[in-house]
């Protein structure tokens, strides 16, 4: 096996995806521009995006962190919306762009059609979020596509799988479609049900934290595996102990945390590059098989589709904000009344990804009875240029759109404030707990020890309030940036001190290693403080 390729591959999307930082065009958009520039350069590899690697291998790692990073209380205060997105809209749009495409396109049979209309139905979740976070949206509305993305893979693979058995002639009935989506729907969350607790109680039961963290690294894929063996929705499982595990994750030990982040944010970072990059080199693939639809018969129909795609979720988005608040008085009391600017950036941020490509692509060559697959290539071209299609035109206009709207974005001051009082709360707690354990006798310390749990404390509670202070006039810092800085200038003049140490062999490699490791810790305390 010639790993070459693969090595180029991460390398190559990890610097695309580290320049993205420095510019205003989100990663996802500069890693497809540069996937598809790359594509046609003599000598680069060809790459095939294989849907047995990218539904199994890539996308649950992927779920698995965005559901992990996710809030419980915050998907749960916002579940209407979100399930009538992640379901009734992937429904909505695979019978809407199915119908659509089976008028547009000759000999285009309803049953491939509809297979096609599954296959883009779900917005991507790595897509949207990124692109959301970017812009700063409001909180609210972070939350709505977040979830959306998290369930509506599970939606689309399940319609795709309906769609696809009656374009094969396996024949199926809407009772079996029905029956089908729910025990994916149902199956997937009992999966995710029955697993999430054993696991945490290994999480917190587990002394090591590289057996944890191996451990963790495992989940998504267990989950997923696991659920499909009986045809049950993957997506489903993953997102559910992840949801889960992320809600508890503060019973877990501090090491276990600390690395589990710096882990999972790699592997995050690595998969969601390579992942975008490789949706730009399918170009020639699919180009490639593309025969009698080349030219301006294939621009005609992939423009019509992406069109359907684009409008059908502004047409359902907006009943699906206002319809249920005009029938029923509940909803109306216990939410605020929306304006139509929020559900236009919810509509408009409906980026397509690379599942809907891993979809197409698992699509079979041949129909049962040994015929091929009705236009199967052409349906492969106009997946890949409605995922490109929405990944530029709104992906590039999005931050503009949310700066035209003026859209209130999160209250930083706010939110300082109510970190503030929070720790105040929690400070006063450890103080009192501190002044119990001293006034045991087991528990007696010298008087400057004490003092430093104490100012240790105090420091922890002021960071807060000092980020609201003013900034010097010197240095445009604030106190606690300053506060920052100098820490790690004093550990870096002894990690310095200690090098040296090990450099003239007064000491090993083995302490210097657990040196730094303190002043590491002592450094990411610090920052944590600051931030």
């Amino acid at each position: 096996m010639d790993v070459m390729p693969l090595l180029l591959l991460v390398a190559g999307s990890a610097v695309v995806a580290a320049a993205a930082r420095r510019t205003p065009v989100p990663a996802p958009l500069l890693l497809v521009a540069a996937g598809l520039a790359v594509s046609y350069v003599p000598g680069v590899p060809g790459y095939t995006l294989d849907p047995h690697v990218v539904l199994p291998l890539v996308l649950p790692p992927l779920l698995y962190t965005s559901a992990a990073d996710s809030s419980y209380l915050d998907l749960r205060a916002q579940l209407r919306p979100v399930a009538l997105l992640s379901v009734g809209y992937v429904l909505f749009a695979t019978f809407a762009v199915g119908w659509a495409a089976y008028m547009i396109v000759p000999d285009l049979p309803l049953t491939a059609a509809l297979v096609l209309g599954a296959v883009v139905a779900p917005p991507d979740a790595v897509a949207a979020t990124a692109v959301a976070r970017r812009v700063g949206l409001p909180s609210r509305i972070t939350t709505i596509l977040q979830g959306e993305s998290l369930v509506n893979d599970a939606t689309a693979i399940t319609a795709y799988r309906v769609a696809l058995a009656a374009a094969v002639g396996e024949g199926t009935t809407w009772a079996g479609g029905i029956g089908e989506f729910l025990l994916a729907a149902v199956g997937g969350v009992g999966f995710g049900l029955v697993l999430m607790v054993p696991i945490h109680w290994l999480r917190t039961h587990l002394k090591e934290a590289l057996l944890q963290n191996t451990l963790s690294l495992l989940i998504p894929f267990v989950a997923y595996a696991a659920a499909e063996q009986v045809h049950a929705s993957g997506v489903l499982a993953v997102v559910t102990v992840a949801l889960y595990l992320g809600h508890r994750a503060w019973e877990v030990d501090f090491a276990t945390r600390l690395q589990e982040e710096a882990v999972w944010k790699m592997v995050a970072f690595v998969l969601e590059s390579a992942v975008f990059a490789l949706i730009g080199l399918q170009l020639p693939v699919i180009l490639k098989g593309l025969g009698e639809y080349e030219g301006g018969r294939a621009a005609w129909y992939a423009i019509a589709v992406f069109l359907v795609v684009v409008v059908s979720r502004f047409v359902w988005v907006y009943p699906a904000t206002f319809l249920p608040r005009r029938l029923w008085a509940r909803i109306r009391e216990r939410e605020d009344n929306p304006t139509w600017k929020a559900p236009f950036v919810i509509a408009w941020a409906g980026m397509r990804g690379v599942v809907s490509l891993a979809i197409a692509f698992s699509i079979p060559l041949t129909v049962h009875g040994g015929g091929p697959f009705p236009e199967r290539n052409l349906i492969l071209f106009l997946t890949f240029t409605t995922v490109i299609g929405t990944l530029v035109l709104q992906g590039l206009t999005l931050p503009s759109l949310v700066r035209l709207l003026k859209l209130p974005g999160r209250d930083a001051q706010a939110e300082t404030l109510a970190e503030a009082n929070a720790q105040a709360q929690a400070s006063r707690a450890a103080e009192r707990r501190l002044a119990d354990l001293l006034s045991d006798e087991r528990n007696v310390l010298p008087g400057p020890l004490a003092d430093r749990l104490r100012s240790v404390l105090e420091r922890r509670r002021n960071a807060v309030w000092e980020r609201l202070g003013q900034v010097n006039p010197l240095t445009g810092e604030t106190v606690d940036d300053a506060y920052r800085r100098l820490s790690r200038e004093m550990i870096g003049a002894e990690r310095e001190v200690f090098v040296k140490l090990r450099d003239a062999r007064h000491i090993d490699d083995e302490m210097l290693r657990t040196l730094l490791r303190r002043l590491d810790l002592e450094e990411a305390a610090a920052y944590r403080e600051a931030v």
